[in-house]
């Protein structure tokens, strides 16, 4: 169900948001989700409360598919929580439609994550095996048992051992009828941050959606905490000390909206910095330098300005066409590739062209890309990638569980280029990587996931299928 395009991006799961104690809570979870719909488009949800009961909706598709008028004026309260999700664990259906709700011995209860837990399965056969019955295929359900069959009546305290239990990667919202707790996991993979509008607190997965509704960036959520929301007002507090940030460097290459800021830095000036670092490790004689729209064109300006060589609008996304669909023949997915993105003849004919990406991980759309440039007159195509290569599969939300879909893990760069049908192909280092995320600093080395590209990941990790067993 992936168009062709994304099918041969990284895809992270989802996005969240949450308001506390303001009256235009729903109106702004609506508008936060929908500043943060690059992070999920399968389906969104926004559950209130009004300290007594919940009122929530769900459902499959983008956020102005899923809200219209009257389903935002059913919703009450003066807290929520909301998310828009890509699946990567549990099928794409409105059951896995988040944030979840149930009702335990406390009230109700509201989940919502972006991130993956990496012993989900095991923790989930354990808790059947002692009785519990799972509505979803979702591992965020696997949070609502353990908090549900915690000894503590508490939820603080409830939350906290929870979390004690899963490992993996998670930006957390928790609601019950009238608290709201956020955390974030031991190595921060995932990215939260916290802001103030008037008397009230907003939570988000990305500052971006502040500026939607103009809330004030207060600081980003530090691995280990958990922030607890109720009429006393806000409250950190730690539930581990075993920590060590290893923030997603995708965030930087690719997931993150440009005008977004990560740790006080900017996305779209990182981009820029890695297409500087790209062009200073891989120059090349051209004509023009293109970027495929929309995660490279940061990286492409960069590379532009550092050859002196000139940027331009090689290729034009289209963006009314909506999701197209993988097809079965190879002739309808080259359409279907044509269909979201054209080559711009007048700029490449007669060109030698630099196409900067910011990745390559099943190769098939790069491929197409190159041909559709040489088709549109290009004399020449060198592709430059704004990331290393991504050799190893991520299991922190992110639909790459496994080696063999990956190119770079089974062909090195020649072959990469021959498969592709480009004339030079480049990928940036992870040093290179690692300076323009640190602003230069050569020093900045540490900080960052950086499993896709060295298969050094941050926490243990189980394969899912197989509990207990530990992936090569």
């Amino acid at each position: 169900m992936y168009d062709e395009l994304t099918f041969d991006k990284i895809n992270e799961e989802c996005g969240v948001f949450a308001v506390f104690n303001h009256s235009k809570t729903p109106q702004f979870i609506y508008y936060g989700l929908h500043a943060l719909q690059h992070r999920g488009q399968e389906s969104a949800g926004i559950v209130t409360s009004n300290q007594q009961s919940f009122t929530f909706h769900r459902g499959m598709g983008l956020v102005t598919d899923v809200f219209h008028t009257k389903e935002l004026e059913q919703l009450r309260g003066n807290m929520g929580i909301g998310q828009v999700r890509y699946s990567t664990t549990g099928e794409s259906s409105l059951q896995n439609a988040q944030p979840l709700v149930f009702n335990y011995r406390g009230g109700e209860l509201a989940i919502a994550t972006n991130g993956n837990l990496v012993n989900a399965m095991q923790i989930r056969r354990q808790l059947e095996r002692q009785g519990s019955i799972f509505q979803t295929t979702s591992d965020t359900e696997v949070i609502a048992h353990l908090i549900a069959k915690s000894m503590y009546d508490d939820i603080e305290d409830a939350v906290k051992e929870a979390l004690g239990m899963i490992k993996g990667a998670y930006a957390l919202l928790i609601m019950t009828n009238d608290k709201l707790i956020a955390a974030l996991d031991p190595n921060g993979l995932r990215p939260l941050v916290l802001g103030k509008i008037e008397d009230g607190y907003v939570l988000s997965s990305e500052t971006c959606s502040f500026d939607t509704i103009g809330a004030e960036y207060i600081r980003d959520i530090e691995p280990g905490e958990m922030l607890i929301f109720d009429q006393q007002g806000m409250t950190s507090k730690r539930f581990t000390i075993q920590t060590r940030r290893s923030i997603c460097s995708f965030e930087y290459i690719y997931f993150s909206r440009p005008d977004s800021d990560i740790n006080g830095i900017n996305v779209h000036l990182v981009r820029k910095r890695l297409g500087k670092k790209l062009a200073e490790e891989h120059p090349v004689i051209a004509d023009v330098v293109t970027g495929v729209p929309d995660s490279s064109i940061s990286a492409a300006i960069g590379y532009a300005e550092a050859t002196g060589i000139p940027y331009e609008l090689g290729l034009i996304k289209n963006r009314y066409i909506g999701r197209t669909f993988i097809q079965p023949s190879q002739e309808l997915r080259d359409k279907g590739v044509k269909m979201k993105l054209s080559a711009v003849r007048k700029v490449v004919e007669g060109k030698r062209v630099v196409m900067i990406d910011d990745s390559i991980v099943r190769g098939t759309t790069s491929g197409r890309i190159v041909r559709m440039l040489k088709e549109a007159g290009a004399k020449e195509v060198h592709v430059r990638i704004s990331s290393p290569p991504v050799k190893n599969p991520c299991f922190y939300g992110i639909d790459t569980s496994s080696r063999e879909e990956l190119i770079a893990a089974t062909k090195n760069v020649e072959e990469i280029r021959q498969w592709i049908g480009a004339d030079s192909l480049a990928f940036l280092s992870i040093e290179g990587l690692l300076e323009a995320i640190g602003q230069g600093n050569k020093d900045y080395s540490h900080g960052y996931c950086l499993a896709c590209f060295n298969g050094e990941y941050p926490t243990e990790v189980y394969d899912g299928l197989l509990a207990g067993q530990k992936i090569k």
